[in-house]
């Protein structure tokens, strides 16, 4: 099993940026995940478009509409993936759908994860109890699936973090993606019930736009995911996008390293 998100993670306050692939093109999408590593992004999270994302806001619903009207298929993510794969060796993670893999076929579609070098998985429809069907299979070929704690899992925090791979994506808030003006969740118990079962980089994600929220987040965890705030610059600038989104990774990932 591939220990490259690990080792990306450990050992420092993470910053992980979210975009979906193919908006506004899948050539932007490259340049942008190449713009994001310079800015100092520790780990990319690749959304691949689906019709019907049920966790995601309006800002990334649109985002996977515009690349659907485009044309980008699975495939061809998966061939920008290998394109990526010359120039960066950043660990990459795949955030879509059961549907997207079940259709595709699921030893199919995470046999070629393995092909062309991602190094995890997110599904954030599939709930514990139906995780195994995508879990084993992401174990066989070193692939780490990825598990979601939500802040009303409390019981169960520790049932999944038993099993978690990779890292665990803590979920800020209740309802769907998106930016907030306030996050009240207590991120720092929900770690802390993760630590006591498993030594696993927890990285929180769901509402940070701006580096306030990216600094208070950091100091409770081992990092902060953000993506909205990030579509939300592509959808403003399209294929001009690459050095606006840049400058803001590179803004967030300083406000979330002066909390190391």
């Amino acid at each position: 099993m591939t220990d490259r998100i690990r080792e990306a993670l450990s050992g420092k306050k993470a910053f992980i940026p979210f975009i979906t692939s193919g908006d506004p093109d899948l050539e932007t999408t490259e340049q942008l995940v190449y713009a994001m590593e310079r800015a100092g992004a520790d780990l990319i999270e690749l959304g691949i478009p689906f019709s019907d994302p049920t966790a995601e806001g309006p800002v990334i619903m649109e985002a996977n509409l515009r690349a659907l009207s485009a044309g980008v298929t699975t495939d061809k993510v998966f061939d920008m993936v290998t394109e990526i794969r010359k120039n960066s060796r950043i660990p990459l993670v795949f955030m879509t759908y059961a549907n997207v893999v079940f259709s595709y076929g699921t030893e199919r579609f995470i046999s070629r994860m393995e092909e062309i070098g991602m190094d995890g998985l997110i599904l954030p429809d599939v709930p514990y109890e139906e995780r195994e069907e995508f879990s084993v299979v992401c174990d066989q070929h070193g692939i780490d699936f990825i598990s979601l704690i939500a802040p009303t899992s409390e019981d169960r925090i520790r049932m999944i973090a038993k099993v978690s791979r990779g890292f665990v994506y803590c979920v800020s808030s209740l309802g769907v993606t998106g930016t907030r003006s306030q996050i009240t969740t207590d991120i720092s118990h929900m770690v802390s019930l993760v630590k006591e079962v498993n030594d696993i980089p927890c990285e929180v994600g769901f509402g940070i736009s701006d580096q306030e929220t990216a600094r208070k987040m950091a100091t409770q965890s081992d990092g902060v995911i953000v993506g909205s705030a990030i579509v939300k610059i592509i959808a403003q600038h399209g294929r001009n996008a690459v050095p606006e989104v840049e400058k803001f990774v590179r803004s967030l990932t300083a406000a979330v390293r002066e909390t190391e």
